[in-house]
């Protein structure tokens, strides 16, 4: 931010120099022309007088070279003299012949010899050097008796104006120069409480707790703005503790009543008559559901608390980890429980996160799932366009568990992550939280959680995960979307 506060300060500085600059050299050059042509003029018409007096008493052969050499050493150029023929009667300087007859055919010599009221400047180049040139008719009549005809190099009044011109550009990079510093100083004045704004929000986001940043610092707005992101990163740090301490307080709280209820219902099964033994086990039931949605609750609690990193996990193995625990459980009640974990690489998780989606997926399937069908679990390496391969973008991991169940309607699939809802006909037992945990967990991971209908009539439910490994630009990816791939199972079904 400095670099740019910076750059704006000097950006205006160098509009405001070049907007003020720029015209004043143009004015100053052209100011400095003008007082030279101005100047030669004046000194043309003083030679002209003087040479009308010198030619109307006779004297012009004894006073005018005097008066001309006098003048050309004052003014730096050349003065010529010429008489109504355009023949020199006075010079400053030696002229050959050539020279001589060729005065009164020059434009300035032959207008001032013509009478013209005004002087004849221009500038031109002799002998390689730049001159201005000024004509000036002497006598005041419709013949003049003569012309006086005056160059002054142009050299002199060049120097200067670059003089100017190297000033004005010095001129300019001093006030840049001080400009730098003081608009330094006043980015880094602005910017570094901007800048620990920025590290405590930062600081935030990752789910630490924000050291209070300095309100003393900066302009009145940015301390403002600090002041609010205290009062934010406080109530919110207040609101996350109280939220910590309450789940863990609920954890350690609601535990001990359920276990304790489940004790006594468990108890009194000696003591209940055949007739109430069903409204016992339907009351053992709803005590596990209960603790089951406590333990829900209480987990998705922590994980929104909690701003933990994903992780590289090796995916393949905490799949056969998870397929090898669940399996006694779906042959007790005759369902197969089908493993195909192909070579997918590591995924970026959270730590324990793949545990539970794969304990709530194979819960639900397991629920939906009639005797002497099969649920599956599955990996496959999700494929990426072609245009993503060259851009080396990281590729996908889809975990698949499928059924053979019922399956639901695209309304009820639209619905099922939702908090406490469950599906019309659904098996009793569910708490409605587990698909809803799914999808935090695999939200929480960068992934996504996605409910399909299977092949066979049931339910595909697929958590996309982030590959730990991206694919080498130019090589594709293993494995084709929709394909299953059975290779190398972990464990038999």
């Amino acid at each position: 931010m400095t670099r740019r506060l910076l750059l704006s300060y000097l950006s205006l500085a160098v509009l405001v120099l070049l907007c003020l600059e720029i015209p004043l050299g143009f004015v100053y050059s052209r100011g400095e022309r003008e007082r030279v042509v101005n100047a030669a003029t004046d000194e043309a018409e003083s030679v002209s007088a003087y040479a009308a007096l010198s030619l109307a008493a006779g004297r012009a052969e004894q006073d005018l070279p005097g008066r001309v050499v006098h003048c050309a050493a004052r003014i730096g150029g050349k003065v010529v003299v010429v008489d109504a023929s355009g023949a020199p009667l006075a010079t400053s300087h030696p002229l050959t012949a050539e020279a001589s007859r060729a005065l009164a055919s020059r434009p300035g010599i032959a207008a001032a010899l013509r009478g013209t009221a005004t002087a004849d400047a221009r500038t031109s180049t002799i002998g390689g050097v730049q001159y201005l040139a000024v004509a000036a008719p002497v006598g005041h009549g419709a013949r003049p008796e003569g012309a006086v005809w005056l160059t002054v190099p142009t050299q002199t009044v060049h120097e200067r104006v670059h003089h100017i011109w190297m000033l004005l550009a010095l001129g300019g990079l001093g006030v840049l120069t001080a400009v730098t510093f003081v608009a330094f100083a006043i980015a880094r004045w602005t910017g570094r409480p901007i800048r620990e704004l920025e590290r405590a929000t930062h600081e935030l986001a990752e789910g630490g707790r924000a050291a209070p940043v300095t309100i003393t610092k900066g302009p009145p707005e940015v301390r403002a703005l600090a002041a609010a992101f205290n009062r934010t990163a406080a109530r919110l740090a207040h609101l996350l503790a109280s939220q910590r301490a309450f789940a863990g307080e609920a954890s350690h709280q609601l535990k001990t009543p359920l276990a304790a209820l489940r004790l006594r219902l468990e108890n009194l099964e000696p003591n209940v008559t055949t007739r109430g033994r069903p409204s016992l086990t339907a009351a053992v039931t709803e005590t596990d559901r209960l603790a089951r949605m406590v333990e829900a609750l209480l987990a998705m609690a922590r994980l929104e608390e909690d701003a933990a990193t994903p992780t590289p996990l090796d995916v393949g193995a905490i799949c056969a980890e998870r397929h090898h625990t669940w399996l006694p459980l779906f042959d007790e009640q005759d369902v197969s429980l089908v493993l195909f974990a192909g070579s997918v690489g590591p995924v970026l998780a959270l730590p324990g996160s793949i545990e539970q989606i794969l304990d709530n997926l194979l819960s639900n399937a397991l629920r939906a799932s009639p005797p002497a069908t099969t649920v599956t679990i599955e990996l496959r390496l999700h494929a990426q366009p072609r245009r993503a391969l060259r851009d080396a973008r990281p590729c996908w991991v889809d975990l698949h568990v499928t059924d053979e169940g019922p399956g639901m309607t695209p309304d009820q699939r639209a619905r099922a992550f939702d908090r406490f809802w469950r599906a019309p006909g659904a098996p009793k037992g569910g708490t409605g939280l587990g698909l809803a945990l799914v999808q935090r967990l695999a939200h929480a991971s960068g992934g996504e959680a996605i409910l399909r209908p299977a092949a066979t009539g049931g339910l595909d439910a697929v958590v996309r995960l982030r590959s730990a490994e991206p694919p080498t630009p130019g090589h594709p990816p293993v494995g084709r979307p929709g394909t299953r791939r059975r290779e190398a199972p972990a464990l038999p079904a």
